[in-house]
């Protein structure tokens, strides 16, 4: 599960980046206002790549896809990639966790045999 929801983070990460050089074309936003907020963003993705399977983890990755797609509000396009992050979150919390119950079954299996 670490593995695909990490690779959603990091996605998430360029498009966050990306989004904060179209909101700068927005008037009524100053640039360290969108820099602050997207660095902020930007740096939660990857420091919670490391947080995947702690307690809350997952949680707090949830937090983050409703922030990305309330970010709509300022980027409308955001609207968009925001549900498209929070469908691959989803799917990385699901795959990922089917993943991870056939590798225990498989590593269970390979030391019964020996």
């Amino acid at each position: 599960m670490r593995t695909l929801c990490a690779s959603t983070l990091i996605g998430e990460f360029f498009v966050v980046g990306f989004a904060g050089l179209v909101a700068m074309k927005d008037p009524d936003l100053t640039m360290s206002t969108v820099w602050t907020v997207c660095g902020i963003t930007m740096l939660l993705c990857v420091l919670l790549c490391g947080m995947i399977t702690r307690p809350g983890g997952v949680q707090l990755g949830w937090a983050l896809q409703i922030a990305l797609i309330a970010s709509g509000f300022v980027v409308p396009i955001m609207f968009f990639m925001g549900a498209v992050f929070a469908a691959l979150w989803w799917a990385s919390i699901h795959f990922g966790q089917k993943i991870d119950e056939a590798k225990a079954r498989f590593a269970a299996q390979a030391e019964a045999e020996a």
